[in-house]
């Protein structure tokens, strides 16, 4: 029989995970070509029935590959999403083939609707800022499961000022 995976609390606001997660990336690329998605979601359903329950993506991952690859295997009606502490990141977009590190107000919240919509899921456990953008002013923002528009964050970007996030 396997040990138990120990679980950890991950800053100072409640939430707890597996103190081992699953960094997504590279299930279709970053280290080498990309891997068949049936086998990649087999993956992320093992992770998490032997108690590897934090999964990391990004926005950029793919680009955007990873949270669709999540959002099929954490689909609704499955119960797997209960189970899981999901975090995926924002803050680094290709723009005409360059790297871009935004920040503003406007991105963030477009960035984390269009997660979600990837995802299709109603929230996730963790949102945070991939790469700093350091035109905008880091303001930390904290504040306990704060429901904003149906989603639940840990941290969230305060869409009416002009803040950036800084997590823990």
């Amino acid at each position: 029989m396997a040990a138990a995976v120990k679980r950890i609390k991950l800053g100072s606001q409640g939430l707890e995970v597996s103190a081992q997660g699953l960094g997504c990336m590279g299930m279709s690329a970053g280290y080498g070509p990309p891997k068949p998605e049936s086998d990649m979601i087999t993956l992320i359903h093992h992770a998490i029935d032997t108690g590897v329950t934090f999964l990391d993506t990004s926005d950029m991952y793919g680009p955007h590959t990873k949270e669709i690859l999540l959002g099929k295997a954490l689909k609704a009606g499955s119960g797997l999403r209960e189970k899981a502490e999901l975090a995926t990141k924002f803050g680094i977009r290709l723009q005409d083939g360059k790297m871009e590190i935004p920040g503003d107000p406007a991105y963030v919240r477009a960035a984390c609707e269009g997660s979600l919509k990837r995802l299709k899921l109603e929230g996730v456990d963790l949102y945070y800022q991939h790469r700093i953008d350091t035109n905008v002013p880091i303001a930390m923002v904290r504040l306990k499961r704060l429901q904003l528009d149906g989603v639940d964050l840990y941290y969230q970007h305060r869409i009416d000022t002009n803040v950036s996030i800084a997590v823990m």
